[in-house]
């Protein structure tokens, strides 16, 4: 699977990194860095779950 972000609708709200900590990091500037641009299938729930609740729906994920 690959994570897609829009930053353009990113508002850095960490609802992803409390749900996937291994995939995204907010830093201290609010910017959302993807830690694993493509995590393997045991990370899968994690992701979708992140995806799911995305307030801007900024994230997409393909595979």
């Amino acid at each position: 699977m690959k994570i897609f972000v829009d930053y353009d609708l990113c508002e850095a709200n960490a609802i992803c990194m409390e749900q996937a900590p291994e995939v995204f990091k907010v830093d201290d500037e609010d910017n959302l860095h993807v830690l694993l641009e493509n995590p393997g299938d045991e990370l899968r729930e994690k992701v979708e779950a992140a995806v799911r609740l995305c307030p801007r729906q900024a994230l997409k994920i393909e595979g």
